[in-house]
């Protein structure tokens, strides 16, 4: 397929395109990265958010031409809400100012959003070099996108990439909860949840220049993506969550009443009347256990219905 720019003369109307590039401390990376940009993309607006950089960040932004603003709660999840509630445009790329990301993939991936009304465009990571991509970081997103295809059944392969362009559409409806990195694992969750049309191509990715260096923890980073995994699980799909944890209540009070059972059968007697209560427990919670997952999937499919009807309810894209 043959993807038009924006800025040719077919084109009827040319949309608003805002590129949106949270920083922390990326002052070696920051101005190619917006200079990058904006050769692709001369008519888009470049939105650099300082998120409280302790370095020259801000200015390198500025100097190179983007629009510089300042999001002062820390977190790359604080940075995307305030970027998605400050911009208005019709379509919207967000990327990391590390400058790992294939510039030249931009114009695609908006023409993607643009003619063929889709919501979600995801660049996934090629990388070019081994170093690009650390065995830590390797290993962790493979078991994440595993994970999500397991719980939501998610067909996309780099759910943790920073380079994404979207719709109107989604940036307007989309309720963002977490703080930090996991913000982009939040992001896939809620277009599978909601069905939004996504589509991911294949970008190259590229190891950091000299001197610059990676915010991530992959220790600490790793646990707490997965903790927001399974608090969408719960928000999301909370008859799986809670039917999960009743089958493993419903099973130790099985394996707690198997002897009881069969000493009764044996003898007429029951013996372990603490441990035959336990187990009159266990199976009462996990009984009510069950019971909260189904009143909170009725719920859920309410709230669901609320978050579609809100995504409607905005304009689609310039025709």
């Amino acid at each position: 397929m043959v993807y038009e720019h924006f800025n040719s003369e077919t084109t009827v109307k040319i949309p608003k395109i805002a590129i949106l590039i949270p920083c922390y401390n990326e002052h070696t990376t920051i101005a190619t990265v917006v200079k990058n940009f904006r050769y692709i993309l001369p008519s888009a607006k470049i939105y650099v958010y300082d998120n409280c950089s302790t370095d020259n960040t801000y200015i390198e932004a500025k100097n190179a031409g983007a629009i510089v603003k300042t999001a002062k709660k820390r977190g790359k999840g604080n940075v995307v809400r305030k970027m998605f509630a400050d911009i208005d445009a019709d379509l919207y790329l967000i990327v990391d100012g590390d400058n790992t990301y294939d510039a030249n993939d931009a114009v695609k991936m908006l023409d993607i959003i643009h003619y063929e009304h889709v919501d979600m465009v995801i660049a996934s990571r090629q990388d070019k070099s081994e170093k690009a991509y650390p065995i830590g970081h390797r290993l962790g997103n493979k078991i994440f996108n595993k994970i999500l295809h397991i719980l939501f059944a998610s067909e996309f392969h780099d759910i943790f990439s920073g380079y994404r362009a979207f719709s109107r559409r989604f940036v307007k409806t989309f309720p963002i909860t977490s703080d930090g990195f996991e913000i982009e694992a939040e992001l896939s969750i809620h277009a599978i949840s909601l069905g939004l049309p996504c589509v991911e191509i294949k970008s190259n990715y590229y190891e950091r220049p000299p001197n610059s260096i990676s915010k991530l923890n992959t220790i600490y980073d790793g646990f707490t993506i997965l903790f927001s995994i399974f608090r969408l699980l719960k928000e999301n799909r909370p008859l799986l969550f809670f039917g999960c944890i009743s089958f493993f209540f419903f099973l130790f009070s099985i394996f707690l009443s198997f002897p009881i059972f069969q000493t009764y059968i044996q003898t007429g007697l029951v013996p372990r009347i603490p441990t035959a209560i336990l187990s009159l427990g266990t199976m009462l919670v996990s009984l009510l256990t069950l019971t909260c997952g189904l009143i909170l999937n009725s719920l859920t499919k309410t709230r669901l219905e609320i978050k579609k009807l809100h995504y409607l309810s905005i304009g689609s894209d310039i025709k």
